[in-house]
């Protein structure tokens, strides 16, 4: 038995939450709603359990794809259901198994219509976005990649806000056009190379001016979906009108499959490409780093703000992924990791606050240190972490990205490093406002005597604080298994300076 479900751990990753998510789909309703959120959970954990178990078994010092599974799929195009993980894949892995058991948390009382079609969909989304991160047969991929929009489109538009359909239908639009450029540049990859198979991809010998064409090709696809600028539009409308569980899966792992992307395919088949872009790349890094950066300071909505900062953000993951070199790539990989926790206690904060004023507005808050004290402990914690606190994973991916951009070019280093001031500037700024001076909060506070959080929300930003803690002071168990295949890659480049 325990060999059968090694052979197939990554399988079970990816479609056991989809087949129990069509199970509670179809049987599940609100009058069993109790049932259904105690089986998400169940199967959620379950989850989480089955990557521990990869993660236990992994062979950080196998240079080799391993848990690796190849069966004929559509044997006449040679489209295989190949799949297999890396270091890197396995991270990815884990995070989108964990923030999945703290989505089905965090809706466990504010969703109360529609329990097992919201609680469905967030079970079949974690299965895709697991199937991305371990395929390597692009049309797998292509499937994978493409099929996430149909769940996050759903989860906005049923469950979001007033301007639910305006963001969903904008959201799958701009994500939808990117990728049909992607899907034509592995057209072309199998008309060179007659396979399908993103290994053998990383193998064959591409003409610059093909490079070229595919790389902006697969840029349009990943740049959309991190979302650099300027491609970035659509997200702060996605967030402000999602609800909290589709925020924090948002910006907690479906940003990443964009940076994921470059990591998979742009850097090891185009690499004379992303050398030649490079500059590109870093330019339009330190753009959302910085001009974003001032965006998110002159927001009053709290979910626009964390969705500006979410941008900003993700350009220190494009910036440590094309300055090339070890230090700066493996602080992309973990500054998109701790970004999953940071973003997804955030706006799990959010929430808890939208709950019980109905409001996101910075304006319509003051004072809520004398009411919400234990809630505001854990808000100080996650707003520092967002600011790249010494001791929180904030930290290790900023400061490893900056040391790398060192040795790239000073100049570089010192405009990324204006991050740590616009972030401290926008998080404690909202920090300060929100918690301190005269109480101002549309809650009777004489009536409501439960207004702090309760045992379920401190449970969730409890854990939320031991990992964003644990990264922080030991990321050594998160470097250790990217450590080879980033150098790897690198090499594959054949421009690492180690």
């Amino acid at each position: 038995m325990s060999i059968y479900i090694y052979n197939s751990c990554l399988s079970l990753a990816v479609f056991l939450p989809i087949l129990f998510g069509f199970f509670i789909l179809i049987f599940g309703n609100d009058s069993k709603a109790y049932y259904v959120k105690a089986i998400s959970l169940l199967i959620a954990i379950v989850c989480f359990l089955l990557t521990c178990y990869i993660y236990n078994f992994f062979d950080p010092s196998d240079i080799n794809t391993q848990f690796e599974e190849n069966h004929k799929w559509i044997g006449s195009l040679d489209i295989n259901y190949h799949i297999g993980i890396d270091g890197i894949s396995l991270l990815f892995l884990l995070l989108t198994s964990f923030i999945t058991v703290i989505v089905v948390l965090a809706g466990w009382e504010s969703i109360r219509n529609r329990v097992s079609e919201y609680m469905a969909a967030f079970l079949i989304l974690s299965g895709l976005m697991n199937g991305v991160f371990v395929s390597l047969d692009a049309i797998l991929f292509y499937v994978f990649f493409e099929s996430t929009l149909i769940p996050m489109y759903i989860i906005i538009g049923v469950w979001g806000g007033y301007n639910r359909f305006y963001a969903a239908f904008k959201f799958f639009l701009y994500t939808l056009l990117g990728s049909l450029l992607m899907f034509i540049a592995f057209i072309y990859l199998h008309k060179i190379s007659g396979s399908f198979d993103i290994l053998i991809w990383q193998k064959i010998k591409i003409s610059y001016t093909e490079q070229f064409l595919i790389f902006i090709a697969f840029m349009a696809a990943f740049a959309v979906k991190i979302p650099m600028w300027p491609f970035h539009t659509w997200l702060p409308d996605a967030h402000v009108e999602a609800p909290t569980g589709g925020s924090i899966i948002l910006a907690a792992i479906m940003l990443k499959l964009g940076a994921y992307g470059f990591l998979r395919l742009s850097l090891p088949i185009l690499p004379d490409a992303s050398i030649s872009l490079s500059g590109l790349m870093v330019t339009l890094s330190l753009i959302a780093i910085i001009y974003i950066g001032f965006i998110a300071i002159v927001q009053d909505d709290m979910k626009k703000l964390v969705a500006y900062s979410s941008i900003a953000h993700m350009g220190f993951v494009t910036l440590g992924m094309f300055i090339f070199n070890i230090v700066g790539l493996e602080g992309a990989i973990l500054q998109m990791i701790s970004h999953g926790f940071i973003s997804a206690a955030m706006f799990f904060s959010i929430g808890v606050l939208y709950d019980r004023a109905h409001s996101r507005a910075i304006s319509d808050y003051s004072g809520l240190v004398s009411v919400m004290p234990r809630f505001i402990v854990f808000f100080v914690f996650f707003s520092m972490a967002n600011c790249g606190l010494p001791a929180t994973s904030g930290f290790v991916g900023e400061f490893l990205v900056i040391i790398g951009s060192v040795e790239y070019s000073f100049p570089v280093a010192i405009l990324a490093a204006t991050s740590l001031i616009l972030s401290a500037s926008y998080s404690l700024w909202m920090l300060k406002r929100i918690a301190f001076g005269k109480l101002r909060v549309n809650i009777d506070v004489n009536k409501d005597n439960s207004i702090d959080i309760d045992k379920r929300e401190f449970f969730i930003l409890g854990i939320l604080t031991l990992v964003v803690l644990f990264m922080g002071i030991y990321p050594k168990p998160f470097t250790d298994v990217i450590n080879l295949p980033a150098k790897c890659l690198l090499e594959h480049l054949a421009i690492t300076k180690l």
